[in-house]
């Protein structure tokens, strides 16, 4: 057997047993997307709404990415590149001050539409497999398949409109909700809201989207692909083993002289969940 039997970098090729042919997605274009979404419309479940309606002040929240429906349409006159629809489904739960010392915890959709234009190369060949069943009959496109990768937004601002004939930068359409969305919720949604009041929060949103198809790709082989690592036969029901693997909170029992703005991911969205 080569040496080389485990993925990661190759130094020496000498160990390439053969060359095989696969069938896999290529990815044609691909482009990443930090998106600042300001003002983005916030329809409230109806226990929510009875909520807001004697709220006097809306802290921050966390947002939870439920789906990402794309849609795929080639461009006119520009051969090989195609549009690339996007609408983001966020379940967004936001801290609401009542003036009780404690908060309220109210949750509601946003949604969120977005487009962009990435090359898939053409193809027009049709594809069948003796998996399928025959059913209807319909045509083919052979369109390439889109891709959105995308992690939880953080909840970057919220505020309250009084006159609702001021609107956001993303009110958006939301005459048709899947029914999955919906059933994501604990009650059901409010979208004509009665009262004069609207909700709107700012949302940081990044996401990586690719147009790949189906090929075959011509590659070197090494060998099969071994496990090389024992599966673990921990108890996973023990606390103690559990507890052990958790390092000393030094931290806690020393405050820091400074505090500093979280640069990260993860730092920023647990520091915009808490204020």
């Amino acid at each position: 057997m080569p040496e080389n039997g485990m993925p990661g970098p190759v130094c020496d090729l000498s160990s390439v047993r053969e060359s095989v042919c696969i069938h896999t997605k290529k990815i044609f274009d691909s482009c990443r997307d930090k998106d600042c979404i300001e003002d983005l419309r916030f329809y409230p479940t109806h226990a929510a709404q009875e909520v807001l309606c004697a709220s006097q002040i809306i802290k921050g929240g966390c947002a939870e990415l439920l789906y990402v429906y794309t849609d795929v349409e080639p461009v006119t006159f520009n051969r090989g590149f195609y549009s690339i629809d996007m609408r983001f489904f966020y379940r967004v739960t936001l801290q609401v001050g009542t003036g009780t010392p404690r908060s309220t915890e109210v949750e509601g959709l946003c949604v969120f539409d977005k487009r962009c234009i990435l090359f898939g190369s053409e193809g027009s060949a049709k594809t069948f497999s003796s998996n399928a069943t025959l059913g209807n009959i319909a045509p083919q496109t052979n369109l390439p398949t889109a891709v959105v990768e995308a992690v939880d937004p953080i909840v970057l601002d919220t505020r309250i409109v009084e006159d609702c004939s001021v609107s956001g930068n993303y009110e958006g359409s939301v005459s048709e909700i899947p029914v999955a969305i919906a059933a994501a919720f604990s009650s059901p949604l409010v979208f004509d809201q009665p009262s004069t009041r609207r909700y709107y929060v700012t949302l940081g949103q990044f996401s990586l989207v690719r147009l790949e198809r189906d090929t075959q790709l011509l590659i070197p082989a090494y060998d099969y692909c071994i496990p090389q690592v024992e599966c673990s036969g921990g108890d996973p029901e023990d606390p103690c083993g559990l507890f052990k693997n958790v390092g000393f909170p030094m931290n806690e029992f020393f405050p820091p002289n400074t505090v500093e703005m979280p640069k990260d991911y993860n730092g920023t969205r647990s520091y915009c969940a808490c204020h």
